[in-house]
């Protein structure tokens, strides 16, 4: 990666920087910082706030992280002003289909082929993941996760 490329970041990278009590806490503070001094783009899309702040709200109990809506909304207006944010267009949605029927993935895993669908029609090609397995089938993108 060089100065001025766009990464994506899965939501579970937004929710281990958010709970300090997450493993990958650390891991996912530090990325955030290496790649913006870096002078690399970070990016997200309505997808992967809908999907932090369904898991931010909810209860502890519920796999959720408990929070309140006001404090998980603030964290929203912290990630966003240090990422870009790539629209779902129409581009997004017929490179979704495609994937699907290359692939036959469906159910739940659609959500992740969305993401896919996202970055491959912004031309986006690296994918910040502490879930590799989720995209292990899909072509043109790189994953990486974060150390």
């Amino acid at each position: 990666m060089k100065r001025g490329d766009i990464v994506f970041f899965d939501t579970n990278i937004l929710l281990a920087a958010t709970d300090a009590g997450r493993i990958a806490h650390s891991a996912a503070v530090s990325v955030f910082s290496r790649l913006s001094g870096d002078g690399i783009h970070l990016a997200v899309s309505g997808q992967i706030i809908r999907e932090y702040l369904v898991v931010a709200t909810r209860p502890v109990g519920n796999n959720g992280l408990g929070l309140k809506l006001h404090n998980a909304l603030d964290n929203i207006s912290e990630f966003r002003s240090r990422t870009i944010f790539l629209e779902e267009t129409l581009q997004t949605a017929e490179k979704l289909v495609e994937i699907i029927e290359s692939t036959g993935i469906h159910g739940k895993r659609i959500h992740d082929m969305n993401i896919a669908a996202t970055m491959i029609s912004h031309g986006v090609e690296t994918l910040f993941t502490f879930n590799p397995g989720d995209f292990s089938d899909i072509g043109g993108i790189e994953i990486r996760v974060p150390e």
